[in-house]
């Protein structure tokens, strides 16, 4: 077992049965080795769980470069930040290729604003992947970039269909029917349920509310789903929106937040319920959702699985740059993970 007091180079040249000079070059990119002997060392390197491993040292300088532009949003919250730490860590895993990922946050969710990102992060990459809202001038920008031969690919929510070359991230009817499930499961009594959506232009908010909605039809005929509301994928509103439909309506049984804005929802039900009094839906796991479970006011949050879906981004676009866009757009769906309170 290597000595965890050992220098890195040392630590890794043991594991990979090497020479310390031939490791240092591997990891600090001082000249080149033979492919297999970087392969070998990069491998090493991740077992032992060397911090710095980057993508130019994974890989030897005669193995083909791929420049990925990424778009999203929030840079801010929590989930975006995760996001981004997992493609940086997607693309340094990746020997077989040097990976150069550049992230971009769009300032709002304005269609303009992000098409212009998109426009801007395809300036120095080969291909594109973003976040966005589906709008025309976005399915204009992924035409004209897919004219000039770059493909863009949709993540999480899939927007410019028919024009993008994938669409990557959770199947959002069956989050929607899943969050439907939890309710009938969890609530005993009838009674009324309330939805959030951030705004229609998110497809992926209009499956949620879709799948919410027939399963509800189906398994929970003692439900009244209320008019969905739009909170904008904001705090503020989904909080003022949670007090407002606590005062009206005394038979509230459970609120499900199909987007962003589950913070603001989580606020007013610590301030107007008991723990476990209304019945709350969130999407994604962070500080302010695990916290929630474990206070007992959050029942289920069905989070994306960021480390598998930035892997997976990385395979289709890495194979579009070096062997050309797919004939047949697609969608790869990553299975959403589902965190309870006894989970936390």
């Amino acid at each position: 077992m290597p000595c965890p007091d050992a220098p890195p180079s040392a630590t890794s040249a043991r594991a990979a049965c090497l020479g310390t000079a031939t490791v240092d070059r591997v990891l600090n990119g001082r000249g080149a080795v033979r492919e297999e002997t970087a392969r070998k060392v990069a491998e090493a390197a991740r077992q032992v769980g060397y911090p710095r491993l980057g993508p130019l040292s994974a890989a030897p300088p005669t193995v083909p470069e791929v420049r990925l532009g990424f778009v999203l949003l929030k840079e801010q919250q929590e989930f975006y930040q995760n996001f981004r730490r997992e493609i940086e860590a997607a693309a340094a895993a990746r020997a077989d290729v040097r990976v150069r990922v550049h992230v971009r946050f769009c300032p709002s969710q304005a269609p303009d604003d992000l098409a212009r990102e998109i426009a801007a992060a395809a300036e120095h990459a080969q291909a594109v992947a973003a976040t966005a809202v589906s709008h025309p001038a976005l399915t204009g920008q992924v035409q004209a970039l897919k004219e000039r031969g770059l493909p863009v690919f949709a993540l999480l929510n899939d927007f410019a269909q028919g024009v993008r070359q994938n669409y990557l991230g959770v199947n959002n009817l069956k989050v929607g029917r899943i969050a439907g499930w939890m309710m009938a499961t969890a609530v005993r009594d009838p009674g009324r349920l309330a939805l959030f959506v951030g705004s229609s232009r998110w497809h992926g908010h209009v499956l949620r509310e879709t799948g919410f909605r027939s399963y509800l039809r189906e398994r929970g005929p003692q439900f009244t789903v209320l008019d969905t509301l739009v909170n904008l994928e904001t705090r503020k509103l989904t909080y003022e929106a949670t007090l407002d439909l606590i005062d009206r309506h005394a038979d509230l049984r459970g609120i499900y937040v199909a987007g962003g804005g589950m913070e603001g929802a989580i606020q007013a039900l610590r301030e107007a319920r008991p723990p476990g009094r209304i019945a709350l839906v969130v999407n994604e796991a962070t500080a302010v959702s695990r916290a929630a479970l474990t206070d007992g006011y959050v029942t289920l949050a069905i989070a994306t699985p960021l480390a598998e879906l930035c892997r997976a981004t990385l395979e289709v676009m890495v194979r579009a740059v070096l062997e050309g866009p797919e004939p047949t757009m697609g969608q790869h769906f990553v299975e959403p993970q589902l965190h309870v309170p006894e989970s936390v």
